[in-house]
């Protein structure tokens, strides 16, 4: 029964609900230091992507996958890969395409459910012969494309990849996108829009995309349904969800998999709490602290602790 019964996370009395576990780690947090080193790869599709390493000489690699509009630079990001290297592991962290500070060269972008880019970069790894094991760790978004790569491609997950380790997951995609649709979580939507707009601005100036009307925009699946679906294949927004929520695979997965999603969580839905898959899988792990925000998991805010960066690495080393 790998539910989780407890968990032994208490956020500071500072950070006293999810808001501010949320925000307060993503605006306020100084940046780990850790040394990255950019590689450029090109895909089979002739785009490219981003990897930034951080090496230590292990034989071991964690791969670290951000979340919706994040980079490898983001606070949490940067914090994973310095814990992973004083555990002793090498990191490498990647950016989705057009998250890199670039824009990529083609009309598609990044979305939910792109596992090919998660397994072009673990190959890529692979191919250098440095590494005997790979663990995996996504966060939000890159959390479920983690837990989509591992359920839905089971049978071409290379075998190198032992353990994985995600956090605030939206794993349940259309209940998280009508969640974060909500008045009091205006803030968050709002910055999305900003910079998916952005971008989508900047692809206007290369490819025929209509941009009328954008301002109406006011949740994900209205983005979705008019740009995210048909930019990659999907029939709509409903389509998109259905293939890419990676909450009804999860009794497909066969590596040990850990999954902390926050009670507290703003982003996300009931649903995206999958306790019976847990109960029927041996191997999915779910824990669910009663706090922690949405990519918070703050345990001294000001010391720069975090629980997230603890608790992969102690899943990493257990036995199992």
């Amino acid at each position: 029964m790998p539910l989780l019964p407890s968990s032994t996370y208490h956020s500071p009395a500072y950070l006293f609900n999810g808001h501010l576990q949320t925000i307060l780690p993503s605006k306020l947090r100084r940046s780990p230091a850790v040394t990255y080193n950019r590689e450029r790869i090109t895909t089979p599709d002739d785009d490219f992507l981003d990897l930034d390493w951080a090496k230590t000489g292990s034989e071991t690699l964690v791969v670290l996958s951000h979340g919706l509009e994040g980079d490898t630079h983001r606070p949490y990001m940067t914090g994973m890969a310095h814990a992973m290297n004083k555990a002793g592991y090498d990191a490498l962290a990647w950016n989705f395409r057009s998250c890199s500070g670039e824009p990529n060269k083609l009309l598609r972008s990044y979305h939910m459910g792109a596992m090919e880019d998660l397994d072009l970069v673990v190959r890529h790894a692979l191919h250098t012969g440095r590494y005997s094991t790979i663990f995996l760790v996504g966060f939000s978004m890159g959390g479920n494309l983690t837990l989509n790569y591992l359920s839905q491609w089971t049978e071409k997950v290379p075998p190198q990849i032992s353990r994985a380790a995600v956090f605030s997951v939206p794993c349940h995609m259309k209940s998280a996108c009508v969640q974060l649709a909500k008045p009091q979580n205006r803030i968050y939507m709002k910055r999305f829009l900003k910079t998916l707009h952005e971008k989508l601005q900047e692809k206007a100036r290369r490819f025929d995309v209509d941009l009328q009307g954008f301002q109406s925009i006011m949740s994900f699946e209205q983005f979705d349904d008019r740009y995210t679906a048909p930019f990659h294949g999907f029939k709509n927004a409903e389509d998109y969800y259905e293939k890419c929520s990676s909450v009804a695979h999860l009794h497909r997965i066969t590596v040990p998999t850990l999954l902390v999603n926050a009670q507290n969580d703003p982003f996300l839905s009931k649903e995206c709490f999958p306790v019976e898959q847990a109960l029927q899988n041996p191997n999915f792990y779910l824990e669910m602290p009663l706090e922690g925000g949405h990519v918070g998991f703050s345990e001294g805010f000001f010391q720069g602790l975090y629980y997230s960066e603890r608790r992969a690495v102690e899943f990493f080393q257990q036995t199992l």
